[in-house]
C-alpha cells in the first residue's frame, strides 16, 4: 500500500471514531445536564444507568471501526469468568496510550464501563468536567506537600474526600482502572530510575492506596491485566492505516485481602511499606510473564 493511500485510510478511520464521539457526546451532555438539575436519588441512578450503556455502545462502536482498520489481532485469557453485576478494581502495566482502547475492547459488557481516577480541579474543565461528573467517575482531591506544611490541619483531608465521593458506588457496579506505573513505559525511563524490572517500570502505591481506602470494602476482586505487545507497543496511527497489530491481555483475578482495605498510606509507614512490597511481588510476576510470553514467540 502506498503511503498515499495508507494515510487517506488512517484519515478515514480517523474521521470514524471522531463522527462515532461527537454523535454520543450531545445526548451525555444533555443527560448530564439533567441529572445535575434532578438531585433525586432515583432519577440520577437511572441517568447513570442509561449513561454507562450508551458509553457501553460509544466502545462497541470504536472497537468495530479499529476492527475493520486492519489486521488486528487480540488475544485474552481470563476474561469468561468476569460479571457484569460486581465491583473490580483493574490494576494494569502501560505500554502506550492504546493501551485504553485495547482495555475498552476486551472488558466493554464483560464488567461494568470503566472508570478512571481524575483530578477534582478537572471537574470545571469546560463540557468534559460535566461529562465526566454525569458518568461518574471518581475524582481525587490531592493536597501538594507544600500546602500540607503550610496546613498540617487538612492532612487526610483528601483521602477522606475522595472516600466520601466513591460512597455513590454502593449503588451501581463499578470498575475502576489504575495504571499503576503512573505513566507509560520506556526504556530511557526504567534505566532512569534504576527499576529493577525488564518491561515494566516500579510500581507506584500511592493512587492504588487511594483506591483501597476509598472503595476496598466495595470490590469484588482486583483485576491483575498484563498487557503484551509482540512487535512492540502499538501506534494508534499505525492502527488507524491498517498495520498489523497484535497484542495479548492477561488476566488474573486476585481476591481483595482484607489488610489492604484498612491501612493509612500517609500515616502508617508499615502499612505502607506492605502495600508497595505486594505490588513488587506482583509486578515481579508480570515481567516475568512478559518474558515468557516473548520468549515463546521466537523462532525456534
Amino acid at each position: 500500500m502506498s503511503a498515499f493511500h495508507r494515510n487517506l485510510r488512517g484519515i478515514f478511520v480517523f474521521g470514524g471514531f471522531t463522527l462515532n464521539t461527537v454523535f454520543w457526546f450531545g445526548p451525555i451532555l444533555v443527560l448530564a445536564i439533567v441529572k445535575l438539575l434532578l438531585p433525586v436519588p432515583a432519577v440520577r441512578r437511572a441517568i447513570t444507568r442509561l449513561l454507562m450503556a450508551m458509553g457501553e455502545t460509544w466502545i462497541a462502536l470504536n472497537s468495530a471501526i479499529l476492527a475493520k482498520a486492519g489486521s488486528i489481532d487480540w488475544r485474552a485469557t481470563g476474561v469468561d469468568a468476569l460479571r457484569r453485576d460486581d465491583w473490580y478494581l483493574v490494576i494494569s502495566n502501560h505500554q502506550t496510550w492504546v493501551d485504553i482502547l485495547v482495555l475498552q475492547k476486551i472488558f466493554n459488557r464483560r464488567i461494568p464501563f470503566l472508570k478512571f481516577f481524575i483530578k477534582q480541579q478537572l471537574i470545571w474543565f469546560p463540557f468534559l468536567g460535566i461529562a465526566w461528573w454525569a458518568l461518574d467517575m471518581p475524582f481525587m482531591k490531592r493536597y501538594s506537600a507544600r500546602y500540607l506544611a503550610r496546613n498540617p490541619h487538612m492532612k487526610g483531608q483528601d483521602f477522606e474526600t475522595t472516600r466520601k465521593a466513591c460512597e455513590k458506588f454502593r449503588h451501581t457496579p463499578t470498575s475502576v482502572i489504575n495504571f499503576v506505573e503512573g505513566t507509560r513505559f520506556s526504556v530511557e525511563k526504567r534505566d532512569r530510575h534504576n527499576d529493577p524490572y525488564r518491561h515494566l517500570l516500579r510500581p507506584r502505591a500511592g493512587g492504588f492506596a487511594v483506591a483501597m481506602s476509598s472503595m476496598g470494602e466495595m470490590f469484588g476482586a482486583i483485576l491483575d491485566v498484563t498487557l503484551v505487545y509482540p512487535d512492540g507497543p502499538a501506534k494508534f496511527w499505525d492502527m488507524c492505516c491498517g498495520e498489523h497489530v497484535e497484542v495479548l491481555v492477561h488476566v488474573r483475578e486476585r481476591p481483595i485481602e482484607s489488610w489492604l482495605t484498612c491501612g493509612d498510606y500517609e500515616n502508617d509507614r508499615a502499612w505502607r511499606r506492605g502495600v508497595q512490597a505486594w505490588l513488587g511481588e506482583i509486578w515481579q510476576e508480570k515481567d516475568e510473564l512478559i518474558q515468557h510470553t516473548l520468549d515463546s514467540r521466537e523462532p525456534q
